[in-house]
């Protein structure tokens, strides 16, 4: 997705200082390396059964998907009528975290699987998320669900830690001819800080700013590395297109109603390949 000048104009694209001086789980030190670095990690979310719980649905998600000719990287979107995804979103242990980094009153606007299969020749150039979506400002915080275990040789996503702090950086649009699933990238991205991995065993997070450079390399690895992201913004945050439509009330209240408070679904999810 590309932005027109006039649209980019329109947000708000800095870091936010985190200040909680009363912090319920994470401890002033977590709140004082978030602000500085970026992200924190690991916090163990899912027990062992737990953790297989989400492998094994994920496993059902990508076979249907595949049995359409569809890529592994369009489970996107699912926790609007997905009970099991809807429930990882509300899982009260991520959710106090976030109320700690942004506040009591937030949504989950967005979540999409990250999957790469074993030999994924493909790339995820280095980029900022909020140079990608139409909110502002742009205080988005991403959790990163472990499915598998994740670290250097089967493609662990990676970030240039503290690089939040430097703004809207400049970026280039990726060649056509490149192996790439996103197709922006900063410019000299390692130019503005330590590069760092986020390795993860199954059912641990970590989280990150909207603003902080990261990516991933091809999995060159016989091993799959798949994570599911989770996008909460607090209700502040307002879209210049309908991307509240899908959102879910995680905590507090939107006394604007500007975000959608979609229900938990029904049943499980019987059509797992259904785009959304």
């Amino acid at each position: 997705m590309i932005m027109s000048d006039d649209w980019q104009s329109q947000r708000v694209l800095k870091f936010f200082d985190t200040k909680n001086d009363s912090p319920s789980v994470l401890t002033q030190h977590q709140i004082q390396e978030f602000n500085e670095r970026g992200y924190l990690l690991p916090f163990d979310i899912c027990g062992k059964a737990e953790a297989e719980r989400n492998r094994v649905y994920f496993d059902r998600l990508l076979n249907d998907v595949q049995k359409e000719g569809r890529s592994e990287y369009s489970i996107n979107g699912y926790h609007s009528q997905s009970q099991e995804i809807w429930d990882i979103c509300t899982h009260p242990k991520i959710l106090n975290i976030i109320e700690d980094l942004i506040g009591p009153d937030f949504v989950a606007w967005g979540t999409h699987y990250f999957c790469k299969l074993a030999n994924d020749a493909k790339s995820v150039p280095w980029h900022q998320d909020a140079s990608y979506w139409p909110l502002t400002p742009s205080k988005t915080v991403t959790v990163w669900l472990a499915i598998d275990d994740a670290d250097r040789e089967n493609s662990a996503m990676k970030v240039v830690a503290g690089s939040h702090r430097k703004g809207h950086l400049a970026f280039e649009n990726a060649q056509k001819d490149e192996q790439v699933v996103l197709n922006q990238r900063v410019i000299d991205a390692e130019e503005h800080g330590e590069v760092a991995y986020m390795e993860m065993k199954a059912g641990q997070i970590s989280v990150h700013s909207d603003m902080l450079i990261h990516g991933s390399d091809a999995n060159a690895s016989n091993r799959r590395r798949c994570g599911l992201t989770i996008r909460y913004a607090p209700v502040e945050v307002r879209c210049l297109h309908e991307w509240n439509t899908k959102s879910i009330w995680c905590r507090g209240e939107d006394t604007t109603r500007h975000w959608s408070n979609l229900p938990r679904p029904m049943e499980a999810q019987k059509n797992n390949s259904r785009r959304l």
